[in-house]
């Protein structure tokens, strides 16, 4: 603003400089004095205000500092690499799979790095055949409704906007999603179109994994394929190296100052001591637990609401998003690797990386000891991947365990069977697979290299802001089950959430947490009616939702239709937040209550049922009064019952062909008038 007004009094002097002499140097002078005035103004006020936003902007370190590479390529020839194999992760499966492809590509004489994409300059891509036989793949996970994965977001808006020249420039993609969502593997299919579109080679087909069957086994079947089209086009043979390089040395610090000893902070050391905003998935808040309390009055089941105090944190969210929460292993199970090892688990280690030049120094926090790594770092509870089977086998005593865990690791047919049985169903976690197969016992820093990171885990917050600022509200339900081999497998997340009660022992449950933003909003206008359909724990988004449409109705706003269509099992056993339901209900926030209770009578009766029954009045919701759709709950089944429901409605109530309806409802979802919040 200062500079522009600057030019403006410039412009008035030039046009009034026809005036007698005497008020030319009036002018002049007014103008001069003008002109300090304004730069001491604009030096004492805005520069400061400049500096101070650059200050704060430091905070969130960016993209490329410490040093770091930003120019991929440039790496690549410092440390005489020619394939980079870059990730779009949420989970961390598309990153694991992104080191493995790296990992492998030693075998056929060439040298890879994992990346980031987030952390590299992207239309460096243009330049990467300027390295010799150089190869980039992209493991690209899909994550909600056809998006991509946050560290990929940037990346997905370059590949948007760019017209680069991609020509000379060898590629391959992979994609990880599943195909109980509507958009399966968008990312992935997007990501090898467009390289194609911007002159890339694809130089071997797009794979596809479904999480909903076997994503390893779809992994393994494409990479089998994959090498040796690699090593056609490139002329290069195998070099039938297949021993197991560590990535990672093991250093023991028997004197390290603890003060310098992560206990599980995420980034930050001390973070947790000394907390920070803005607050995001590497710097997470510490928010107390103020209420935990059971939600069904009977039954086998466990469902709980949890409120966490966020006062203070300056997190902000809206109605619709997703809280993150980082859960830690039970202390039993990681008790258990100290004695089936025989290892100290307070002994402090560092995992350093072998490749100095990698961004990636360690696989965890370091330094730290094995029981934190185990606890908070580590995912110990979820059955290992074939690569971890076949480094481990090496450290089996008796032959035949060997054979067995690389058999498990190989692509046969066979192998693959074997796996998907004695891992993937019987739900064999590594503690499992160490205490049936007695012989093997691996170095505990090894283990700890193979075995992926423990991720945070999101749950649709069930609060509106606008009703409970200082507070995010997470609706759960806690997964227990047996396996095939009689044990007792306990979700990690539901489980430490259990546990958590506001005072325990005296002192306050504390829960690291962020909050993400969804897609999954109300209508912009509070007079559009809404249909919501949220069985189970998938009515969770739905109480914020109700919450912020009660207080717009108190702030006087004119509040349209609000129509919620929610399934249990019995009345009187799981029915969720029934009295805050029944209140809204009662006091007109809530128009329209359907509730179906699938168990409480011979023949099921579900959320679609009743979608059905109304099918006139949800047609005149949709077509007359422009009503928003939201769907949250199961994928695998629900969401795509519910769907088929709406395409039955819009066909006989629309007049139109199968195919219309199908086309009317994508349609809407594109308008953003048809949402999902959905998981399997």
């Amino acid at each position: 603003m200062a500079d522009s007004c600057t030019d403006q009094s410039m412009c008035h002097a030039e046009e009034e400089s026809g005036a007698p002499e005497e008020a030319l140097f009036s002018l002049a002078d007014m103008f001069l004095f003008s002109l300090i005035v304004g730069l001491v103004t604009y030096f004492f006020f805005f520069r400061k205000k400049k500096e101070e936003t650059i200050e704060f902007t430091k905070i969130q370190p960016p993209m490329n500092t410490s040093g770091r590479e930003s120019s991929f390529v440039e790496k690549m020839k410092k440390t005489g690499k020619n394939i980079v194999v870059f990730y779009g992760s949420q989970t961390g499966t598309g990153e694991e799979f992104s080191n493995r492809l790296a990992k492998d590509a030693h075998r056929y004489g060439m040298r890879g790095m994992s990346a980031d994409p987030e952390e590299y300059e992207m239309a460096d891509l243009s330049r990467l055949s300027e390295i010799e036989n150089a190869l980039a793949v992209f493991c690209m996970a899909t994550y909600g409704e056809g998006d991509p994965t946050d560290n990929a977001q940037d990346f997905y808006d370059w590949l948007q906007e760019t017209d680069t020249d991609l020509s000379g420039v060898k590629f391959a993609v992979f994609g990880l999603g599943n195909k109980t969502y509507e958009h399966f593997n968008a990312m992935g299919k997007y990501v090898d179109k467009r390289l194609e579109e911007l002159g890339g080679e694809r130089i071997y087909e797009l794979g596809m994994g479904d999480d909903d069957g076997n994503l390893e086994e779809d992994f393994i079947t494409w990479r089998e394929q994959f090498w040796p089209a690699v090593c056609e086009h490139f002329g290069v043979e195998a070099t039938g190296e297949d021993s197991s390089i560590r990535q990672y040395e093991l250093v023991v610090h028997t004197d390290e100052n603890m003060n310098k000893v992560y206990t599980g902070e995420m980034g930050r050391l001390k973070s947790y001591e000394t907390q920070k905003p803005p607050f995001d998935a590497k710097n997470p808040f510490l928010a107390n637990v103020s209420v935990n309390r059971k939600l069904n009055q009977g039954g086998e089941r466990h469902l709980m609401h949890l409120e966490l105090d966020i006062t203070n944190s300056k997190i902000r969210y809206e109605s619709g998003d997703h809280v993150a929460v980082y859960p830690s292993n039970e202390s039993s199970l990681v008790n258990k690797f100290g004695e089936i090892l025989g290892a100290d688990l307070d002994t402090v280690i560092s995992l350093n990386n072998l490749d100095e030049e990698s961004n990636k120094k360690h696989p965890f926090p370091c330094p730290t000891t094995y029981r934190t790594a185990l606890t908070y770092y580590l995912d110990i509870t979820n059955p290992p991947r074939t690569n971890v089977l076949y480094e481990l086998a090496q450290y089996a005593t008796d032959s035949k365990d060997q054979d067995h865990l690389r058999k498990m690791a190989s692509s046969a047919a066979e192998g693959k069977a074997l796996y998907l049985s004695w891992v993937v169903e019987s739900r064999r976690n590594i503690l499992a697979i160490l205490e049936d197969v007695p012989s093997l016992r691996p170095p505990l820093d090894h283990l700890c290299e193979l075995l992926p990171r423990l991720q945070a885990r999101y749950y649709s917050i069930a609060s509106s802001s606008k009703v409970h600022s200082n507070s995010v509200h997470i609706c759960a339900v806690l997964v227990e089950y047996e396996t095939k081999t009689g044990r007792k497998n306990k979700g990690v997340a539901t489980n430490w959430l259990k546990n958590k009660q506001p005072c325990d022992n005296g002192h306050k449950s504390t829960v690291p947490m962020y909050v993400r933003k969804s897609q999954f909003r109300l209508p912009f206008k509070p007079a559009t009616p809404i249909i919501m359909v949220g069985p189970g724990t998938g009515i969770a988004p739905f109480v914020g939702f109700i919450q912020e449409r009660e207080w717009l109705k108190q702030q006087g706003k004119d509040v349209g239709e609000t129509v919620l269509y929610y399934g249990c099992r019995h009345e009187h056993e799981d029915y969720l937040y029934k009295e805050e339901l029944a209140r809204f209900h009662k006091e007109g926030v809530l128009t329209q209550l359907n509730v179906a209770f699938s168990r409480d009578q011979e023949k099921k009766v579900y959320v679609q049922h009743l979608l059905k029954k109304n099918k006139e009045h949800v047609w005149k919701l949709i077509s007359e009064d422009n009503a928003h759709i939201y769907i949250c709950g199961d994928a695998r089944n629900m969401a795509r019952d519910v769907q088929n429901i709406f395409y039955e409605i819009v066909a006989e109530y629309g007049k139109m062909e199968h195919a219309q309806a199908v086309d009317y409802i994508k349609k809407l979802m594109t308008k953003g008038r048809y949402s999902q919040d959905v998981w399997s």
